[in-house]
């Protein structure tokens, strides 16, 4: 027994050797090892595109940056194409005669209200003219079966209009954007861009 302790010493400090040794050549062969052999686990260097990371069992555990997956692009969107004035579908709502807030019930407006529509679909940009003629048609022929609503937000809001409000160019330009904003809010699905008056009289 007294010989078995005097060699355990030795017996510990033989095998912590061998474990040192084993350590150090395991953590040798993972660094300089090609990556095509199979190892514990990779190393990856900042700003190099190595293997994915694995564990014992050869799991990926992420993406690395410069592979493949990580490499794919973001979906491009296209920008929404800008309309100026007259290229956007134009609907004639007819001339509507009101009568303006007025104590004496006199004073009366009769305007001319023309919409002017961006098409609903951006692709329309790119069609060919005859696609985009029969794109239109129908667009003319949906707007059609709306108009009942337009035309009561229009009256609405220039009934609760008064002499005063409408008679300057600053009252004309206040009444495009609320006519534009009221059609905007109450049919979201389309959207108008310009507001003109064909006719706009105040006595």
């Amino acid at each position: 027994m007294k010989k078995i302790l005097k060699l355990l010493p030795k017996i510990l400090m033989i095998l912590g050797g061998v474990i040192l040794v084993g350590v150090n050549l395991t953590m040798a062969y993972i660094m300089f090892a090609p990556d095509t052999l199979p190892k514990p686990f990779y190393l990856l260097y900042a700003g190099e595109a190595g293997q994915p990371a694995t564990g014992l069992q050869g799991e990926t555990a992420g993406l690395v940056p410069g592979s493949a997956q990580a490499a794919a692009k973001p979906e491009v969107v296209e920008p929404t194409p800008v309309v100026e004035r007259g290229q956007g579908f134009m609907l004639d709502t007819g001339t509507k005669i009101i009568n303006l807030v007025d104590q004496t019930g006199r004073k009366y407006l009769r305007a001319g209200v023309v919409l002017e529509f961006y098409p609903p679909d951006a692709g329309y940009f790119s069609m060919v003219e005859e696609e985009k003629s029969a794109y239109e048609k129908a667009f003319n022929e949906e707007m059609a079966l709306k108009l009942p609503v337009i035309n009561d937000i229009i009256i609405t809001l220039l009934s609760s209009q008064t002499f005063e409000s409408v008679y300057t160019a600053e009252g004309k330009e206040m009444l495009r954007k609320k006519i534009q904003e009221q059609v905007n809010n109450q049919l979201p699905e389309y959207q108008v861009i310009f507001v003109y008056f064909t006719e706009f009289v105040v006595q």
